[in-house]
């Protein structure tokens, strides 16, 4: 069993979704430490200006993990962001059928956490592209190891998987001997990233949130290969 694991970030790219479609079970890292200025509360889409970012506005204190971090209050935020996707999407040919659902889930006032939020956006793009990856949550898989290395095994053993699918990054940091000796085969992601089109906005800007293929070119996620 194919086991791949990442922090739960906003609207992620496609890159993101691409590791999920491979793996038979995805568990959304929400049990460490939130990092400001990346994408775990923001993300970008293509405006008739270029790329720009959507940002949750978010409280925490410095070592909260990201599920103890608030989604901001005020909902000023929530009709910007609104009006930027729908500003930025609302001629193109995915637009009708995928915005009421992010409308939804921007509105929604109960999130207790920022990767709540977070979580629901990837499962309506999930939904979207048509992706059954059963998912799970860090947080409810119970103790974990604080070793970053040692918390992805622990999390593997946790439901039953014997390959962990890392990212391409993760032969920079991974403790690669240490799975061996786990029993759990390594393998790194090679993606790839489509070309598709853009609403006529000239050169094809890639890396952005994976609303963009959403809007754009809807339809299922790209066949296994």
């Amino acid at each position: 069993m194919i086991c791949a694991i990442h922090q739960p970030h906003f609207i992620p790219w496609l890159g993101y979704f691409d590791k999920i479609f491979r793996a038979d079970v995805f568990v959304f890292l929400d049990c460490v430490q939130f990092k400001k200025n990346e994408y775990q509360n923001r993300n970008r889409v293509l405006t008739p200006q270029g790329p720009a970012w959507l940002t949750v506005p978010v409280s925490f204190r410095f070592g909260d993990r990201i599920d103890q971090v608030k989604v901001a209050a005020d909902g000023r935020w929530r009709k910007k962001l609104l009006r930027t996707v729908a500003m930025s999407y609302a001629r193109a040919p995915g637009y009708a059928a995928a915005f009421p659902g992010f409308e939804a889930i921007i509105l929604e006032e109960s999130w207790r956490s920022l990767a709540e939020l977070n979580t629901a956006t990837v499962l309506w793009l999930l939904d979207l592209f048509g992706i059954r990856t059963p998912t799970h949550r860090c947080t409810d898989l119970g103790p974990l190891s604080d070793a970053p290395t040692g918390r992805l095994i622990d999390i593997c053993r946790a439901v039953g998987a014997d390959v962990y699918l890392s990212g391409a990054g993760g032969r920079d940091y991974l403790e690669q001997e240490l799975f061996e000796a786990a029993g759990i085969e390594l393998v790194f992601q090679d993606f790839e990233h489509p070309v598709y089109p853009q609403g006529g906005r000239g050169r094809f800007v890639s890396h952005l949130s994976a609303m963009d293929r959403v809007m754009w070119a809807p339809g299922p996620f790209p066949a296994r290969t």
